[in-house]
Parts: structure tokens; sequence; C-alpha cells
């Protein structure tokens, strides 16, 4: 690209003196096709001079493209979806979690291979204890000019978890300031929920997803043939964010999980032991899941507002998760089964709504309680944090009902300490006290 100033330009430099001068951004336009640099992301402003001859206002918008696909069989050489991708690019730059790579090398490459298109990877361990930046920083030189030299309108494949998700995708939204990624989710946390997501991020101290960026996938598959192979612990541990768009937006999605989640966990969403029936409800769970978590996500990419019912039981998560080591699907289920105790306590559910909550959480294996929330002052530090995040007006997302949420802008100190006893009442009769099942990291060989 000429290093030219284009003619466009010199026009509004030329213009910029004339009081109350709007440039029309159509003459620009003219020329987009020209000038983008990606076919996913698009953007357009305004600049306006002011009377005094010495400011001027600029507004801007950014629009980019996105999909998920729901997809059976993406590794199958005669699945079109990743050849149509890449092959018109000559290449395919992957990043692959370690995992994945034990369990799918073989097929990975030989789709490439018998589609003609050379593949690249590196293999990245994606525990939660390699979300830092130090990750980041060594997925950057892959994609940099001493590893592939990935060009800004290359899409980056990025294949695994939830973690490899969201360190994968900050390397992208820094790699030329913005670097288009397909995300495949092979974990059900990946595919419901991180895989989809525009926020990428990178842990700091002490408190989870702490640094980060926008930046979505230009496209999301998900293929649940992969969850065959996770450990059941992890099945549970997704689960937690299927539950969360149930509770706050779809009470069809609740009652399907109602009836069948347990067995969901139990066939891996029907890759084992499954009939046609529970075949199609695992597929309808997951479209379900996708679609109200994307209809709110996907239409706030940039978070500017805070209308975002799937941050529910995200609230005092982020600060107890990491302080106990609990998985992040069992820290969510804490956090939204006090949430609807919270619910319950400012007369927003009924006591039968907040016990339907609770228990569905509870017979997917996932904890309802953790004594760590008895901590008032990590509970009132955690309040604190996350207040500071989303700003200070409707904050905290909580049920008004199963399939429907609505917004917390005050929770005073004695209601957050009331709940907590209120639900460690409640989860005393638990025969486990509510405590979930493979609910530590350790548990799973991920600390």
């Amino acid at each position: 690209m000429s290093n030219t100033i284009p003619s466009t330009s010199v026009a509004v430099i030329e213009k910029v003196n004339k009081p109350d001068f709007i440039f029309d951004p159509s003459i620009r336009r003219e020329h987009a096709e020209k000038y983008r640099t990606s076919e996913w992301y698009d953007g357009r402003g305004e600049i306006r001079a002011v009377e005094d001859g010495r400011s001027f206002q600029i507004s801007a918008t950014f629009t980019l493209q996105s999909e998920v696909k729901l997809v059976n069989g993406v590794l199958d050489p005669s699945n079109p979806v990743l050849a149509e991708i890449y092959k018109s690019r000559g290449r395919c730059i992957a990043v692959v979690d370690h995992t994945v790579d034990e369990l799918y090398k073989e097929p990975l490459e030989n789709y490439f291979k018998q589609n003609d298109i050379p593949l690249k990877t590196f293999v990245c361990r994606a525990w939660e204890s390699d979300k830092n930046p130090d990750t980041v920083h060594k997925i950057l030189q892959f994609l940099g000019k001493d590893g592939c030299d990935v060009s800004r309108n290359e899409p980056v494949l990025i294949i695994g978890g939830g973690v490899l998700s969201d360190v994968a995708g900050l390397a992208c939204s820094l790699q030329h300031r913005r670097t288009p990624y397909v995300m495949i989710g092979t974990s059900v946390v990946a595919a419901i929920d991180a895989g989809p997501s525009p926020r990428t991020c990178t842990n700091g101290n002490f408190f989870k997803n702490g640094i980060g960026a926008y930046h979505p996938p230009v496209m999301t598959i998900v293929d649940r043939s992969f969850f065959s192979t996770l450990p059941k612990g992890h099945i549970r541990n997704g689960m937690a964010e299927i539950i969360k768009m149930a509770v706050t937006d779809d009470r069809v999605l609740f009652e399907l999980l109602e009836e069948y989640g347990q067995r969901l966990v139990e066939t891996h969403f029907a890759n084992f032991n499954a009939d046609d029936e529970l075949v199609k409800v695992a597929d309808e769970v997951i479209y379900r899941a996708l679609y109200s978590y994307m209809k709110h996500e996907g239409t706030n990419m940039f978070e500017t507002y805070q209308d975002r019912p799937h941050a529910y039981g995200h609230t005092w998560s982020p600060r107890f998760e990491p302080v106990v080591k609990l998985m992040h699907g069992h820290a969510v289920s804490v956090g939204m089964s006090l949430g609807a105790t919270l619910a319950l306590e400012m007369g927003w559910i009924t006591k039968n709504e907040r016990d339907r909550i609770v228990a569905l959480c509870s017979s997917m294996g996932l904890s309802v309680y953790h004594e760590i929330i008895e901590d008032t002052e990590l509970m009132l530090q955690a309040q604190k944090n996350i207040r500071r995040k989303r700003g200070s007006g409707l904050w905290a997302p909580l049920p008004t009902g199963i399939g429907s949420c609505s917004f917390a802008g005050e929770v005073p100190p004695d209601l957050l300490i009331s709940a907590v006893e209120e639900h460690k009442h409640l989860c005393a009769d638990f025969p486990d006290q509510g405590k979930g099942e493979e609910m530590y990291l350790s548990d799973l060989g991920l600390e």
C-alpha cells in the first residue's frame, strides 16, 4: 500500500477550517475495497470542525462479521468448512492445545494433507496455570516475524479449550493489533462460552481474566464429537456455562437440562450409548445455549452496555476462584447458586425457583457451596473489583424467574452476608453440603 495520503483525506485537510463542515464518509466508501485490511472488518467515521477553528470532533464505528457454525466431523477430509477458508490462502497457521495434539494430531494433519494445504502448528500447553502473559508472548513469537510472519488478513486457526481460546485470542488481538482467527472449541466451555466470546484475556494477580482485549473470532466451529475424548469432569465443568444461559434467558433450555442434563454428562453429549432422541437433544441444547449467549454477547461485542445476562455466576467468582483453585465451572456454579439465594432474599424469585436452580446445578455434580464465600472481606473486595470493572450502574445479573433476569445496582454488605448465611443453611442439607464432584483444578491435573 502506498504511503501517499489518499485524495479523500486531502479534501478533509483542505476544508477543515470551514465552520460546521462534516466530512461525508460516502466519499471514502468509494475507495473502501481498495484500502480495506480484512474481509471481516469494516469501519467508517465522521470528522466535524467547530466554529473556533482550533478544534474538531471525531466519531467512528467499527464493524465486524462473525459466524458460529455447528459442524459434524470438521476434520473429515471431505468436510469443506476449513478447506474453504484456507485453500485460497495457500497455508494454515494453527495454535493447538497440547492434549488436542496428542489426540487429534493425525486426523488434523491428514485433513490438510488431503486438501493440499500446507499446515504449520504451534503446540501449546493450556492449563489454568498457563493462563499468563508468558504464554501469550510465546504464541506471539510463533505468529510474528521470527515465526510464521502471519499477515493481518490471515486467519489463525485455534483448536483447544477455554484457556487456549483466551490466551491465543489475546495474542491474535496483539499481532498487527488485530489478526483474525478461527476458533474450534474442543471443550464444552470453549464451544459454548469462551470460544465465540469477543473477550480474550489472561489472568492477573489473584483476579481471573484481569488483562485482555475485545477480539472475537471471525468464525467459531462447534463439533461436539470432540467431547467424546474429554474427561467427564470437563463435561460437568462446561455444563455451568449452559445452565447460566438457561436460568437467565431460556426457560425451554432449563427444562431440557432438568430432564436430560445428567444423561448428557454421562454420554459426553450423546457421543456414547445415546439414542436418536438424545442426539437431537444434545444438538438443541448446544444450539440454544450458543444462541442465548451470542444474542447478548455477539450484539454487544465491545461491552459498551452492561446488559450481559451471561455474567450471571461471574460476579464474585473471579475473586474466589483462583484463591481456592476451583474449576471454572464449579466456581460459576457456586456463584449462580449464591446469586439465586440472593435473588430470593431480594424478592426477585420464589423459593421454588431458587431451589430448582440450585438442584439443577447439584444434579450435574457441580459445586453449589464452598466455605470460601464465608470470607466476608474477600467477598466484599470481589464485589468492589467487579463494580469497578463493570461500572457503578446496574452491574450484577440475577434471576427474576426461570429464563429471565435483571441487574442489581446495589448489594449492601449486610444483604450479601445474610444471603451467604441463608445459602449455607440451605446447602447443609445436601448429602455433600453442596461440594460437588472433581471441583478443584488438581482433580483433573490442571493445577
